[in-house]
């Protein structure tokens, strides 16, 4: 049987179906009711009903109602001093205890005229925990079902203590699309509907012109591709609501379809086997032909876009650039829900406070990225740059040229906006990319991804590109050191260290980022106090703010140590401290020196010259970014040459080892490896070298009479 007849053959055995109807479909956009939808609505009740289906309705739209008509009673009792007042809006259960009255009303009125019976029943979550009222609800609709009456439930938001506006701690149900599924399940029915105000699901918001309409829902496949618009106009969750309560429901065995109720006769439609809306059943993986061609295949599209990229002319890539500046900027608003629902989850599922800081983009962060991009953009371009110039021998010019690295590989946690800049320097260095970000971000990279994706030629390719959903595909990514060339992992010790462990490919990056400030006892103390409080609290979460202040002895007796102490205590930073430290100060002892706190808390230690501050970076550091504060030039250039790290400054803050803020443009990580790039990594660093060669007919033949001069050539400029 061909895979689409399957997926709706079991549509034959359907009997007993629940349908949920959104608010948006109940009501006219003016919060009025759609007297014309609802009438269609109750034809399709009645031809269902004498086709014998056993039918149960769930229906929003009570609160909308009652708010309407609560409106209109407010404005004709004010006065006119009333009216001048500033308007309070209405309580919500008043609106619903007055529409739900109004809204059974109209359905028993319009069913009535069908010659169809109807019985309202209103729930809340609390009910569901008693046992015996679940046995009862059960025996109840049976006895109306059999008597072909239908049942028409809707939550008592009037009496519920639910908090709005989405998903309590009681996990029972939230919304009237949760509320549909936990009926369903309940009462064994063979399938739920659920209407909204569009044709489906899609891959992104419906008015957005790139989405498509999703036939078959795979939780696999489409959990990390879809992005969701804004929440519903009305309700209370939007099309995310219905898909978590159809997800939930399939897997639990019961059928779903998301289709419109504008359309008139749909739910008869579903019933005949039609392909419209979007099917969630559980075996929904074993029937919708894949659309992953595998690790591989994912990693060669990027290099043959990247090649295409490449072929295209540096005024062709800079355009590139310029249009995704534009397209992140017209989906502003987009992204920004998509972010938001990111940062609401993480703050739900207990995260940390420092990867909740890093997966937040703050307002005027995609203007600042947009800006970013077309500083990229306008910079000189780097692929097919002449770096040296040879005169081999009489009439054989050798050149030195800056090339492409080919497919980067880079898995990063926590920060969207990794995703823009990475991209953007793949894209200016001509590089294929496949982008793996943590499922904290996943709405956010999806919808990056996709603005980013939709800005690109069809020439080159979306696939220039890839987006890496599943933790599972990052293995199979791994061992492909023939066609991906660097891996970049850009998150926690233990993700760098895992890659490290588990690939032949090289990898770039750094592990931690234990940055060190050290105040000499020469230090200006007002200089080294803003340059402390810079490195610590101007983003205690970012891998170049300091973790570790080291102190000159010296400045104990002077004073100098404790106002630093307090400086930083009053900015709320947690002080933990070496054993000198912590027993002068009265201070916890740290556990380890080796720490990256990523919050507003540092270790302080006390040393006893540079030399000691050195020996103390040496052994507990991370080779990212140190810095010393001194007055002493000569102090100061022991600590600059002998300090082995990427960035070593004196008398700034840490946070300036930052790949903007070196000019680089934007950074796709920070390298703290001897090989290759090291420091804030730009374009330059995901370039390598290739040699060219021209020639007028030259052979070696054993190098007989053939004289090598090697001359350099001056490169014009």
């Amino acid at each position: 049987m061909d895979p689409m007849d399957r997926s709706r053959a079991f549509l034959r055995d359907v009997k007993r179906l629940v349908i949920k109807v959104r608010t948006a479909v109940v009501t006219r956009s003016d919060g009025r009711l759609a007297l014309g939808r609802l009438g269609a609505l109750c034809e399709q009740i009645k031809e269902l009903n004498s086709q014998e289906y056993e039918v149960i309705l769930v229906s929003s739209g009570a609160v909308g109602i009652g708010r309407q008509r609560l409106r209109y009673r407010k404005l004709v009792n004010s006065s006119f001093a009333d009216l001048q007042k500033p308007q309070v809006d209405l309580d919500g259960k008043a609106c619903a205890a007055v529409g739900q009255n109004s809204l059974m009303a109209l359905y028993d009125t319009l069913l009535s005229q069908l010659e169809v019976t109807s019985a309202q029943l209103l729930v809340t979550d609390n009910d569901f925990r008693d046992k015996d009222f679940r046995r009862q609800l059960s025996d109840t609709v049976k006895s109306l079902l059999a008597l072909k009456v239908i049942p028409i439930f809707n939550a008592n938001d009037a009496v519920s203590t639910r908090k709005a506006p989405y998903e309590d701690s009681s996990g029972i149900f939230w919304d009237n699309d949760s509320l549909a599924a936990l009926l369903a399940l309940e009462l064994k029915a063979d399938l739920l509907v659920l209407l909204s105000d569009v044709d489906g699901l899609y891959s992104g918001p419906p008015s957005d012109p790139h989405s498509k309409l999703i036939h078959t829902y795979v939780k696999e496949r489409h959990q990390g591709e879809i992005t969701f618009g804004d929440k519903s106009r009305v309700g209370r969750g939007g099309m995310t609501a219905k898909v978590k309560a159809a997800t939930g429901a399939a897997y639990a065995g019961i059928p779903v379809v998301i289709t419109s109720g504008y359309t008139p006769g749909n739910i008869l439609k579903v019933l005949k086997g039609d392909r419209i809306g979007t099917l969630f059943h559980q075996d929904a993986h074993l029937w919708a032909p894949q659309k992953d061609d595998g690790a591989r295949d994912m990693a060669v599209a990027a290099r043959e876009s990247s090649r295409r990229l490449q072929a295209i002319s540096s005024q062709e890539r800079r355009k590139i650039l310029l249009d995704i500046a534009d397209a992140l900027e017209a989906n502003e608003k987009l992204i920004s829900t998509e972010n938001e629902a990111d940062v609401a989850e993480a703050q739900q599922s207990g995260y940390e406070k420092a990867l909740v800081s890093r997966l937040a983009m703050k307002p005027g962060k995609i203007s600042s990225l947009a800006n970013s991009i077309r500083t990229l953009a306008n910079m000189e371009d780097p692929i097919g740059h002449v770096l040296k110039r040879t005169e081999v021998s009489d009439g054989l010019v050798l050149e030195k040229t800056s090339s492409p690295l080919g497919v980067l590989l880079i898995v990063f946690e926590s920060r969207p906006d990794a995703l823009v800049q990475i991209a953007s320097l793949a894209i200016r260095s001509g590089n294929g990319l496949l982008l793996k970000g943590g499922k904290e971000a996943r709405r956010s990279n999806a919808i990056l991804h996709k603005v980013i994706t939709g800005a690109i030629p069809e020439s080159i390719g979306g696939t220039l590109i890839g987006l890496v959903t599943s933790r599972e595909e990052i293995p199979d990514l791994l061992k492909l050191d023939d066609v991906i060339d660097l891996v970049i992992p850009r998150g926690s010790n233990k993700l760098v260290s895992q890659i490290k462990n588990s690939t032949k490919i090289p990898v770039l990056g750094h592990a931690d980022g234990i940055c060190h400030v050290y105040v000499d006892k020469s230090a200006d103390l007002e200089m080294a106090k803003r340059i402390v409080l810079d490195a610590k609290v101007d983003y205690p979460a970012a891998c170049n703010a300091m973790e570790t202040l080291l102190v000159h002895k010296d400045l104990v007796q002077t004073g100098g140590l404790n106002e630093l102490v307090v400086n930083l205590r009053i900015e709320g930073v947690t002080l933990n401290g070496g054993p000198r430290a912590s027993s002068l100060l009265n201070i916890p002892e740290a556990r380890t020196f080796h720490h990256e706190y990523n919050s507003l808390a540092c270790t302080l230690e006390i040393v006893d010259d540079v030399l000691d501050a050195i020996d103390h970076i040496h052994q507990h550091g991370s080779a990212h970014t140190d810095c010393i504060v001194t007055e002493d030039r000569e102090v100061a250039e022991v600590f600059l040459r002998q300090v082995d790290s990427a960035a070593v400054f004196h008398n700034a803050s840490t946070r300036f080892s930052d790949g903007a803020r070196f000019g680089l443009g934007a950074e796709v990580g920070i390298s703290t490896s001897r090989i290759h790039a090291r420091g804030p990594v730009g374009v330059e660093g995901l370039l390598t070298t290739r040699w060219i060669l021209r020639g007028s007919g030259q052979v070696v033949d054993g190098d007989k009479g053939v004289v090598y001069p090697h001359r350099d050539i001056e490169i014009e400029s």
